[in-house]
């Protein structure tokens, strides 16, 4: 798998109160990836980036929804959510501020 390429998949982690709760009670995290991603890909990066075992991936594609500006009628992009499982005793801080 091409190197440059597992840099791009994660875009950002999403941070909600469902995936924060998904993430202290099961270990799993969620992230925001390119629309053209495959579970093997996200795996693999995930590994790479946080030097982390992942269990499983599951993918969600998330419709843009239909929003107003003004008077004119716009709609928010698609994308594509991953939920990783990390195995036992492995875990990802994004706060980062722990001694």
């Amino acid at each position: 798998m091409n190197q440059e390429r597992l840099m791009q998949i994660l875009v950002t982690p999403h941070i909600s109160e469902k995936s924060a709760v998904a993430a202290e009670m099961s270990g799993q995290h969620t992230f925001k990836v390119v629309v053209d991603a495959n579970k093997l890909e996200v795996k693999h990066a995930v590994e790479k980036l946080f030097s982390v075992k992942v269990q499983s991936v599951r993918m969600i594609n998330m419709k843009g929804k239909n929003k107003r500006f003004g008077q004119r009628l716009g709609r928010r992009v698609n994308w594509k959510k991953a939920i990783v499982r990390l195995e036992d005793g492995h875990d990802i801080d994004f706060v980062g501020g722990g001694s």
